[in-house]
């Protein structure tokens, strides 16, 4: 279900949190679904298990999966229904990008002026 890119600049956690939303966004997860153990999640993308308890952790503050005590992690209600809506999608996206952009040295500035640029290619 979920797949990891070796060249991929994002940590590892992050394609997986990225993973499971976009997995959320075209239907694939429906609130309520139980997401695999992080123990078999690790096993199956051959990560460490602390990766994907980070990956996970990292969505719960997003509030796309709760985590239910003794029983794991299910999508959360919210992750489909109006609080997810185009806007907010977007803002997670930017800030992600915006975060990432940081790590390598690229000021905000030079991330919005790559963005204009290549947007109107990107809609074709």
């Amino acid at each position: 279900m979920f797949e990891l890119r070796k060249g991929d600049p994002r940590p590892v956690y992050r394609q997986i949190a990225d993973e499971v939303c976009r997995a959320i966004s075209v239907g694939v997860l429906r609130p309520g679904d139980a997401l695999p153990s992080t123990r078999q999640l690790a096993r199956d993308l051959n990560v460490n298990t602390n990766t994907v308890i980070h990956a996970y952790k990292a969505l719960e503050g997003e509030r796309v999966i709760e985590m239910r005590r003794g029983r794991g992690a299910f999508v959360a209600a919210a992750a489909r229904d109006g609080r997810q809506t185009p806007a907010v999608l977007a803002r997670q996206v930017a800030e992600r990008a915006l975060r990432d952009a940081f790590r390598h040295g690229i000021l905000a500035t030079d991330l919005i002026e790559a963005l204009k640029e290549i947007a109107p290619r990107s809609t074709r």
